[in-house]
């Protein structure tokens, strides 16, 4: 059997499932790229069928994508898998997912089949996917609640069909660890071909074994785990990436097998997805929770100065969390940014040196000193804007009331090259920038989250505001970045009203080719 651990990446599908908002295509491709250089073997990055979105974001990624395989999911129906075939053409390899429940209590109250039915289906989809790629995947969904007969008739019959990797799912994280591990070894005992595919595990986290299911499941054999960044997705989350890579890594000596990824990575990829997906990271998580290399009892603190291997299994370095910060002026030229960027795992191709440095000296001119994840934070912010807003934040003012309390703003805002002001009255600064901004705007865009975090460390700190807004049914995330958090809430805000213009441009457009085509136009 191979010692080999194939890493099968899904948070930009399964992950982007659980998020209040839709992620963009550019949002999607920066995720992608650092899943690339994390060393994932396979990513699945959509479910084109689902929407005209999500086939442009497969498709893009595609595109783009040359070290990782690039995956797309379909239900086992031929629309579906079309789609995926459609979205995924353009990548030099690529890989169709397809899915049909197996439980007892899927086939009957979902799907309203006999399993007989259900076996037909699977097998007409593998055979359908095998006509536009020789890499097909089946997926025996609720697998960990699916009669153990049941199961092994259907991997037996998706593998004589086609299919190259089989996954199982504990798609509502139900097992324990050695039921699950017994479901795997009785598979590869009972299934005759079954030494023609790669038995594959996704394991999700409502009881919080997803890892631990997933790492019995490979003792037994599976030599694919599915997983996502951060544990991100449906409910609880799914199996964690990060966590598993370092295990197989950490303990190899008892795992025997080995993986692609390339840990140094880990903690880079797990700081841009929290970012982009607006999912911050609890302190107590697991390799890369702000306290997972923090050691506060005296008799720990002791036993570190001593050596370091008493308390800690690994490094931060080994997941790329260097302890290292070098802190940067407005003196600093470009020559020491780009070299901060490359010491960081950066390459040119992923930032615009001259935007970065722009930003680096007016952020030196109000800190003084710039730190290495300053400069991260800035290159994620140049990252989110790749146009020229609508709407830019020109001039706020802010007068509060401690004793009578409330506040009143006045924000200026550059709105297609023209100067707009607007002032309000709130119950506090951020409120009071926000009557203002609404009054400028003209929309009626409501919050539905608000969170403020610190970039960085002390009195300094970048304050970086999240908010989720929802706009004609749809959800928006914005985010802004300042030294001051009223002027990170009014960007936060600003950004938010950026995308609703877009998307409206887009309705709009859309309804104009709609009318065309009523009048019998091109």
């Amino acid at each position: 059997m191979s010692d080999k651990v194939f890493i099968f990446d899904t948070t930009l599908r399964d992950g982007e499932q659980a998020l209040a908002a839709s992620l963009s295509v550019k949002d999607k491709l920066q995720i992608a790229m650092a899943l690339e250089r994390l060393g994932v073997d396979i990513m699945e990055v959509g479910f084109p069928v689902s929407s005209p979105g999500d086939f442009e974001s497969v498709q893009t990624i595609a595109r783009t994508i040359k070290n990782s395989r690039v995956c797309a999911l379909s239900r086992a129906l031929e629309k579906d898998i079309d789609a995926a075939a459609q979205a995924l053409s353009v990548a030099e390899q690529f890989r169709i997912h397809t899915f049909i429940s197996t439980s007892n209590i899927h086939v009957e109250s979902k799907l309203k089949r006999s399993f007989d039915q259900v076996l037909e289906m699977a097998v007409g989809a593998v055979k359908y996917a095998r006509r536009f790629t020789d890499d097909v995947e089946f997926s025996c969904e609720d697998a960990g609640r699916t009669p153990i007969d049941n199961l092994c008739r259907m991997v037996e019959a998706a593998i004589a069909a086609g299919a190259r990797t089989i996954n199982i799912p504990d798609t509502v994280g139900y097992t324990v660890p050695n039921e699950f591990g017994g479901i795997i070894q009785t598979l590869f005992n009972r299934v005759p071909n079954i030494d023609q595919a790669v038995i594959s595990v996704h394991c999700h986290d409502d009881l919080g074994l997803s890892v631990a299911n997933s790492i019995t499941a490979v003792q037994h054999g599976a030599r694919q785990i599915e997983c996502t960044v951060n544990g991100i997705g449906e409910r609880a989350g799914n199996c964690s990436l990060e966590e598993v890579a370092m295990i197989l890594s950490t303990r190899k000596d008892v795992m025997g097998v080995e993986t692609n990824i390339n840990t140094k990575e880990i903690y880079r990829t797990s700081q841009m997805v929290s970012q982009i997906c607006n999912m911050p990271v609890q302190s107590n998580k697991a390799i890369v929770g702000g306290n997972a290399f923090t050691h506060s009892s005296g008799i720990h603190q002791d036993g570190m100065l001593k050596a370091k291997n008493t308390y800690e299994i690994m490094t931060p370095e080994s997941i790329g969390l260097n302890r290292n910060h070098l802190n940067m002026t407005s003196r600093s030229g470009r020559h020491v940014i780009k070299h901060r960027m490359q010491e960081m795992g950066y390459s040119e191709s992923d930032y615009s040196l001259d935007q970065l440095y722009d930003s680096f000296l007016k952020l030196a001119d109000k800190k003084g000193q710039v730190f290495d994840y300053d400069l991260e934070a800035l290159v994620f912010m140049e990252g989110k804007s790749d146009r020229e807003p609508h709407y830019k934040l020109q001039q706020l003012q802010i007068q509060s009331d401690s004793i009578e309390g409330g506040a009143n703003a006045t924000v200026t805002l550059n709105i297609d090259g023209e100067a707009q002001t607007a002032k309000a009255h709130g119950n506090g600064p951020v409120d009071a920038t926000y009557n203002a901004i609404a009054e400028l705007g003209g929309e009626q865009i409501n919050i539905i989250s608000y969170q403020l975090g610190a970039k960085g460390q002390g009195q300094n700190a970048l304050g970086q505001v999240d908010i989720t807004a929802k706009y004609r049914e749809q959800n928006f995330h914005g985010v802004g970045l300042a030294t001051d958090v009223v002027e990170a809430s009014a960007e936060a805000l600003i950004y938010v009203m950026n995308l609703v213009r877009r998307a409206d441009l887009v309705a709009d457009q859309k309804q104009k080719i709609l009318a065309k085509k009523e009048l019998g136009g091109v």
